[in-house]
């Protein structure tokens, strides 16, 4: 069972000004690779699973943002750590019809 849940907004520094969204679309990839369940939201997407693995995740979006020409990379991130389990519907399950 997940024992994290972690949302990370990505904002990659582009050359010359450049859209980021190409930018946010690889980061997304990234993690859809990895296997880790995951949803996207307006301004963050949240992934559930292993802490250590989803820092493994955000290291790997990280690195393809340098790949991808940024020159840096700020990764804004929320961590919920509970070693008895977690998922997002547990979360959320009361809003959802």
């Amino acid at each position: 069972m997940a024992n994290a849940l972690v949302s990370i907004q990505i904002i990659p520094k582009t050359k010359n000004g450049e859209n980021v969204i190409p930018y946010v679309d690889e980061a997304i990839a990234v993690i859809d690779a990895s296997g880790v369940k995951y949803e996207v939201h307006p301004l963050e997407t949240t992934m559930e699973g292993d802490l250590q693995e989803l820092f493994s995740v955000i290291t790997k979006m990280n690195e393809k943002m340098i790949e991808m020409g940024s020159s840096n990379v700020i990764s804004q991130v929320k961590i919920l750590y509970q070693p008895t389990g977690i998922t997002m519907d547990t979360l959320t399950e009361k809003y959802r019809s």
